[in-house]
């Protein structure tokens, strides 16, 4: 009995040690919030802009998403496993309504604007052109449903502006970046701005008393885009350093972190629907109501520069190095549209382009900094505006009423325009 009970614990011991020495083998586990730091106020620095192309050395954590395998461009009807036969969009409409417990702390707002106005007027008039900052200016963005709009630059500033009488009045500054500033998202009341920088982090500031309210650090490389989604509790960012983090502003913390395998140049989003814009031609498309990010892919001619979507997120708009401007239909995974136009050039890999708040135009600004509008319908274009920018205009932003369109440049200037 001895011999069978000694037997028995050697056989367990070798057993366990078999067991432990496997598990050894295995790499362990890293939690994916483990190099994110949320700073309150002012209280941190993000990177320096001094070194944008350094190496990731971090391990990616086990829930991060792995590389995408090749050939996985499928049909976006089917994206997040929808049966065939099935006519479902990609990103289906979801309400503007703000659920309890959001983020914002503005007065409670039952419905958002709607986005869609009916007096949209095509400019043609340039009715004020102004130095908006030290030097590039990379972001401009309306806030909805107001004449207020902001524009970030190389100086490291988002300005806020107000549109008066055919002018754009000067109303603050919101500082506490370390670097350029490369886009701008207001939450869906106006009530915050967010702005992506290329010192690796991005920053939430209240509009109305320009206070810096969140910094969200742990890119290891510029943020070149940042957006709400529509809860406006959670936001997206997408980095050069190939990641797209998943941010909650309630518990400050980054909730996902998901490997694209590309330089993200754009962010468009739904309630649970994120698609980005990369430097390897492609657009990403992530699910991410799920616990493991799905993606799905759609690969165009050029680098995707921009995404926007019209105003009941049923189409895509995109714009590529190949110099063209595509509308693409989240429910059938067809290009609807094509814009070109001769002396039409994607200037830069951040150059953006926007629709009409009714969908029925979509503007691009040009390398020579000529200003073109074309019609949705027919696919050609309706106006161009090329004698006021001197250098390439690298976003625009069309007014919430629809009345006013402005446009930055790679110089320092922004021009507003309108048909008066």
């Amino acid at each position: 009995m001895t011999d069978c009970s000694t037997n028995n614990r050697l056989r367990r011991q070798a057993k366990l040690q078999k067991e432990l020495a496997d598990a050894a083998k295995e790499p362990l586990p890293v939690d994916p919030d483990d190099d994110i730091e949320v700073l309150a106020e002012d209280g941190g620095k993000g990177g320096g802009e001094t070194s944008p192309n350094r190496a990731v050395s971090r391990t990616p954590s086990k829930m991060s998403s792995q590389p995408p395998p090749g050939g996985l461009r499928i049909s976006i009807s089917n994206i997040f496993g929808l049966t065939d036969g099935v006519s479902l969009s990609l990103c289906p409409s979801v309400s503007l309504r703000r659920p309890a417990g959001s983020f914002s702390s503005s007065p409670e707002n039952t419905e958002a604007p709607s986005g869609v106005c009916a007096d949209v007027r095509v400019p043609s008039t340039a009715l004020h052109v102004f130095d908006a900052h030290d030097g590039e200016v990379n972001a401009v963005r309306f806030s909805p449903g107001s004449r207020l709009l902001a524009t970030g630059g190389m100086d490291r500033r988002v300005k806020l502006w107000e549109v008066v009488a055919g002018r754009c009045e000067p109303k603050g500054a919101l500082t506490g970046s370390n670097a350029g500033i490369t886009s701008i998202d207001f939450d869906s009341a106006g009530s915050y701005l967010l702005a992506a920088s290329n010192d690796f982090a991005s920053r939430i500031w209240t509009v109305d008393d320009y206070r810096l309210r969140h910094t969200l650090t742990g890119h290891s490389g510029k943020v070149l885009a940042a957006r709400f989604l529509l809860d406006n509790a959670r936001i997206v960012s997408g980095s050069y350093d190939r990641t797209l983090k998943l941010w909650d502003l309630r518990s400050k913390v980054c909730m996902k972190t998901v490997f694209a395998g590309s330089s993200c140049n754009d962010i468009v989003c739904t309630e649970q629907c994120v698609m980005s814009a990369h430097f390897d031609k492609k657009v990403r498309f992530w699910d991410i109501s799920r616990s493991e990010s799905i993606v799905r892919e759609l690969e165009l001619q050029g680098r995707v520069t921009s995404l926007d979507l019209n105003h009941d997120r049923s189409e895509l708009l995109t714009c590529s190095r190949d110099d063209l401007l595509k509308i693409i239909d989240l429910r059938t995974n067809a290009v609807r549209q094509t814009f070109s136009a001769q002396g039409f050039k994607c200037g830069a890999d951040w150059t953006r382009v926007t629709y009409s708040p009714d969908g029925a135009y979509v503007v691009g600004g040009s390398a020579d900094g000529a200003l073109y509008v074309w019609n949705v319908l027919t696919g050609k274009v309706e106006r161009t505006l090329d004698r006021n920018h001197n250098s390439a205009i690298n976003a625009v932003s069309w007014s919430p009423s629809g009345s006013f369109v402005v446009s930055v440049e790679k110089g320092s200037k922004a021009i507003l325009w309108s048909d008066m």
